[in-house]
């Protein structure tokens, strides 16, 4: 009863579980009324923990009931009012914003099934929904307003630049209307002369307008009182929410301090190991120079999309062939690999993974980006394959999902620090999987294992520190 309670409050994860959504459960997004009913769930679950004596438990249900019970607790800390009381402001950014995230699940892409009539009725009357949810965000932008409790102006930006993007597609050519691009065989003409005029009309006459509300308050309202830097350190209650993210992310209360000199600490390694790894190519110049060299240099940037892509074919298939060897299960879900849509391309990182069906039936997807190719290096082709497709996101997250005899908090449910942490471990095993025998792929797995540790330096730089922007790229 808890996790079926804990769905309906959370319409977003249901969402990309592929779980249903009514529409009045997705227009509660951004409402005051969500934090505080997700707060009172949050006690009567902690409540009946505190019934269950683990030492009674087999050695399974034990772990499951500890599991159950630190997500609760965390939960409990972010739903504190001193938390909710800024991140109720600030309801999505430019990475991984709703208001981006929910064009590709309305497209077919993403969980949602689109496979009978009531499917679609169900996503036509979510994408009606949808332009509530928009107001409930400039609604809630707006309070932040007042408290000053805004995003840094550059993320406001990036939000004006997102939504442009998706204003500016033919309507023809928008996610939303996807699904009616491709109607399964068993529909017949009337059906589907039906669905396509409703999802055109509720794209022209919701969604859209929506999107254009939020776009005018955000340019024309929010953009000017924005704050400028960039740290959680500057804004009313920063440092408090810092702590929690900490913590949220982690599983561990570690000083900031200690997690910048870890950062340090972790890029003094890793330059050491790159020293030598240049020195095997034959460079004689410093580590610096040799950076200059790769950036510049046209052969290590794909020139066309296609060579990106099949570079990640072709490591695909070497996994494939090696994962029996190394993991006495594999998934059953497939994984495909595909570029980004055009509209989230620019916003993106380099790859990620999005699950998929649990039962198999939609693979897995490893997103490649092909925006600004020369930005893009053939060099960390392999790394970012066994992170985010095999052996990494895919495996972890389809093999718990597969997995029916743990309860669903577990299959779905997931911790920074344990997802990325498998997913980091699994560019690891490119060294005992033979991946990383050519130097400019072991350069390449080191140029993202720095990544990882430089973003713990600017990370509590930034939000503990208060550095500038220029300051952290520096």
């Amino acid at each position: 009863m808890q996790e079926r309670a804990g769905a309906a409050l959370d319409p977003i994860g249901s969402l990309e579980r592929g779980e249903p959504v009514r529409a009045d459960q997705l227009r509660l997004l951004y409402t005051p009324s969500l934090a505080a009913r997700r707060r009172a769930l949050n006690a009567r679950a902690l409540m009946r923990l505190a019934q269950f004596t683990p030492e009674q438990l087999d050695p399974a249900h034990r772990i499951s009931l500890e599991v159950f019970r630190a997500m609760k607790l965390e939960e409990r800390d972010e739903l504190r009012p001193e938390i909710t009381s800024i991140t109720s402001v600030q309801p999505f950014d430019h990475f991984g914003g709703f208001h981006v995230e929910y064009a590709g699940i309305a497209s077919g892409a993403g969980a949602q099934p689109f496979q009978t009539v009531t499917d679609y009725e169900a996503t036509l009357a979510r994408n009606k929904a949808f332009a509530t949810v928009l107001d409930n965000a400039i609604a809630r932008f707006r309070e932040g307003l007042a408290g000053r409790l805004t995003e840094p102006r550059l993320t406001v930006q990036n939000m004006i630049a997102q939504i442009d993007g998706l204003l500016a597609q033919p309507l023809d050519k928008s996610p939303f209307l996807e699904p009616v691009n491709a109607f399964p065989k068993s529909f017949d003409t009337a059906t589907r002369a039906r669905l396509a005029n409703d999802y055109r009309t509720v794209l022209t006459h919701d969604v859209l307008p929506a999107y254009k509300r939020l776009r005018a308050f955000l340019h024309d309202e929010y953009l000017p009182a924005a704050r400028v830097s960039v740290g959680l350190l500057a804004m009313p209650g920063g440092p408090a929410l810092y702590r929690q993210l900490v913590r949220a992310h982690t599983t561990l209360d570690m000083p900031p301090a200690q997690i910048h000199q870890l950062g340090l600490d972790e890029v003094a390694r890793i330059h050491a190991e790159m020293d030598g790894v240049k020195t095997e190519m034959g460079f004689t110049g410093t580590l610096a120079v040799f950076f200059d060299h790769i950036r510049n240099d046209p052969r290590y940037h794909p020139q066309n999309a296609g060579q990106l892509s099949d570079g990640f074919r072709k490591v695909g298939r070497a996994v494939d062939d090696a994962a029996t060897r190394y993991f006495l299960h594999v998934p059953r879900t497939p994984l495909a690999i595909q570029a980004y849509p055009e509209y989230r391309a620019k916003f993106e990182a380099g790859g990620s993974y999005s699950e998929g069906a649990a039962d198999g039936s939609r693979p897995g997807t490893f997103f490649y980006n092909t925006y600004d190719l020369k930005s893009r290096f053939l060099t960390g082709v392999t790394t970012l394959y066994l992170h985010e497709g095999a052996p990494g996101h895919h495996f972890q997250i389809s093999l718990a999902q597969e997995n029916v005899s743990l309860p669903d908090f577990q299959r779905f449910g997931g911790n920074t620090a344990y997802v990325e942490g498998w997913a980091l471990y699994a560019e690891t095993l490119g060294y005992e999987m033979g991946f990383y025998k050519d130097p400019w792929q072991h350069w390449g797995t080191l140029d993202d294992e720095i990544l990882r540790a430089m973003r713990l330096v600017v990370d509590t730089g930034l939000h503990t520190k208060n550095w500038t922007r220029d300051q952290a790229i520096a």
